[in-house]
């Protein structure tokens, strides 16, 4: 560490340095060294160092420098000057707290957003200006989605932990962040770790950048002392009692792979009188909060956590870090291990190796360029089965059913046979149906009398006979070729038509099931349109034979001498003076008179449809 700089060298304003003394801080670190004047200077900045070296002081000095040298007259409500992005909701609250530390002393707003709490009160804020806004990328979403933020006023982008924030799982949210921006703006990437690939998309993201890389990339502190226990899988959880309870650690952070395995081995300690609490994403926000502040406060003796709080946190002389599962990613091993050993102090990193992670050892030894030291079981530790992972054992093989027995030792029925020797189940014949009832011409008769008998209670339309009718039936074009109580109407002759139930015979023409045929109810004797026994003309001149209260009224288009036929007497061509109130039908047949406000419809035609 260059010993010989101060922070006042760096050109930051005297607010500054009075809140950096208040924190006891008195020399810059390297990285601060070189980044904070770059960003003073207005530039991009591609930013990479070891974890715990300053990086969030490197980024929140010279932006809050900056702000402050240009004040705006009037700030709008919910327009922000300065975005900071962070992976998690942890690491976003820490950098503003960050910011507040660092910005006590200037006339400068900060707030923070995050999910996992409401979003009222966050959009409460958002109607007071703000200078310094810290988010995550998905809660940042959702306020513009609702429109309760402007981000046309951004002068600084800070990408905080940019290697994650540029992977696969963030890119497509930073794409549409970065839409909304302004083109002209201030970029700052800073991280602990840059793949290459990951360093070609920043430099695309940014323009003409500086880079700054106090040490080689990818590497640990070397105020960590890191060493190995090869053990199994099932004695994992023994194994880290003991070490914690034996070497009365009173402070440790232990990494799992999964969010399960995370909560059962924080019960675990807890039944073998070491306190723990788990934290990871399907942990509500206000217990992750408690959680870690009870463990910053040495409240809390062991916390449990995932990925989710290897990212930035920064725990004041954190003295122990434990891998409970080694990480998939080799970079993940050099956050997780950098929780400890930071501002100078000294810390020890604890990684419990299961003999099928050997792989994943392998891998993270090639990135940091260095043999982690292998060390040997406490001489006073001796595994128990009883300390075995119960979900990790293998399940007993499933023993036969034994059959039930009754009240007097009875079996109620006989064992299964062996699979081998059990027969085949014989196949039930078909079930026989009884005769299906035609139409005489080789096609099944509806039995059910059409659409939506079973609703209407009818047991199906028949005709005078007793046979059941299909509409749908092909009857003989010869002959007869309706069935037995149908009978045609001439559309020429109809003008409004509200009849109950038309069908469709084989030539095409509508025709009307017969009321009494149809089942349905009777009109009234008054209503009728021809007499008890007379009924109306036949449309040839001779009188119809309508039985008791039949007949029927319906409307004419014209006067033609075939619909007046009946009430002249004469011949089809005569002429009438009135239209025939009574209706005609066919011989022999009466009608059912039409309702003018309409009939129920049972299936069928729309009542008042013309013909």
């Amino acid at each position: 560490m260059q010993t010989d700089i101060s922070f006042a060298s760096l050109g930051l304003a005297e607010p500054l340095l009075r809140a950096i003394a208040d924190t006891g801080y008195t020399h810059p670190t390297p990285i601060q060294v070189q980044a904070i004047p770059m960003v003073i200077d207005g530039g991009d900045l591609l930013a990479a160092a070891q974890t715990g070296t300053g990086k969030t002081a490197g980024f929140t000095l010279p932006l809050l420098h900056r702000l402050a040298a240009t004040p705006l007259d009037a700030p709008a409500a919910g327009r922000p000057r300065c975005l900071i992005l962070a992976p998690t909701r942890e690491l976003a609250a820490q950098v503003e707290e960050s910011v507040q530390t660092y910005g006590k002393h200037l006339p400068l707003t900060s707030m923070v957003m995050f999910g996992g709490v409401s979003i009222n009160p966050q959009i409460e804020r958002l109607a007071e200006p703000v200078d310094v806004l810290v988010a995550t990328p998905g809660r940042l979403l959702d306020h513009v989605g609702q429109k309760t933020i402007d981000l046309s006023g951004i002068e600084i982008l800070v990408l905080d932990e940019a290697d994650r924030m540029l992977d696969m799982g963030f890119i497509r949210d930073i794409r549409k962040i970065l839409a909304l921006l302004p083109e002209k703006r201030q970029n700052l990437l800073f991280s602990a770790t840059f793949s290459d690939e990951i360093r070609d998309l920043a430099n695309g993201l940014l323009h003409d950048p500086g880079c700054v890389e106090v040490a080689r990339r990818n590497t640990a502190s070397e105020l960590v002392d890191q060493a190995v226990y090869p053990i199994g899988q099932k004695q994992k959880r023994e194994l880290l009692a003991h070490l914690i309870r034996g070497n009365q650690w009173f402070q440790v952070l232990v990494f799992t792979r999964t969010k399960h395995g995370a909560n059962k081995l924080a019960e675990y300690l807890c039944k073998h009188e070491v306190p723990a609490l788990a934290i990871h994403g399907n942990k509500s926000q206000s217990a992750r909060t408690r959680a870690l502040a009870q463990f910053k406060d040495s409240e809390l003796q062991v916390l449990v956590a995932t990925d989710i709080a290897a990212r930035g946190l920064d725990i004041d002389q954190l003295p122990h870090v434990v891998n409970f599962d080694m990480p998939n990613v080799p970079e993940d091993y050099v956050h997780r291990i950098g929780r400890t050993g930071r501002a100078g102090s000294e810390g020890e990193a604890i990684s419990l190796v299961d003999p099928e992670e050997e792989k994943l050892l392998s891998a993270i030894e090639r990135l940091i360029n260095r043999q982690i030291e292998r060390r040997d079981m406490p001489a006073d530790f001796v595994p128990s089965a009883e300390g075995a992972d119960p979900a990790s054992e293998p399940r007993p093989p499933r023993q036969p059913r034994q059959p039930r027995e009754k009240a007097d030792g009875k079996a109620t029925r006989e064992s299964k046979p062996p699979r081998e020797g059990k027969p085949q189940k014989e196949s039930k014949p078909p079930r026989e149906r009884g005769p299906e009832k035609g139409n005489g011409n080789g096609n099944r008769a509806d039995a059910g009398g059409g659409r939506n008998a079973r609703k209407r209670g009818s047991k199906g339309r028949q005709t005078e006979g007793g046979q059941p009718i299909d509409p749908r039936a092909n009857y003989g074009a010869g002959g007869n070729s309706l069935p037995p109580g149908l009978m045609m109407l001439d559309d020429e002759e109809i003008e409004e038509v509200n009849f109950n139930r038309m069908d469709i015979d084989p030539t095409g023409r509508r025709v009307r099931q017969r009321p009494e045929v149809d089942g349905n109810r009777a009109m009234p004797a008054g209503k009728s349109g021809g007499g008890g026994n007379g009924g109306g003309g036949n449309g040839n001149g001779n009188p119809g034979n309508g039985g008791p209260g039949g007949g029927g009224k319906r409307r004419r288009r014209g006067a033609t001498g075939r619909n007046r036929g009946a009430e002249d007497g004469g011949s089809p061509r005569g002429n009438a003076a009135q239209p025939d109130r009574g209706g005609s039908a066919p011989s022999g047949e009466g009608r059912r008179k039409r309702s003018r406000r309409g009939g129920s419809r049972q299936g069928g035609e729309p009542s008042g449809n013309a013909g």
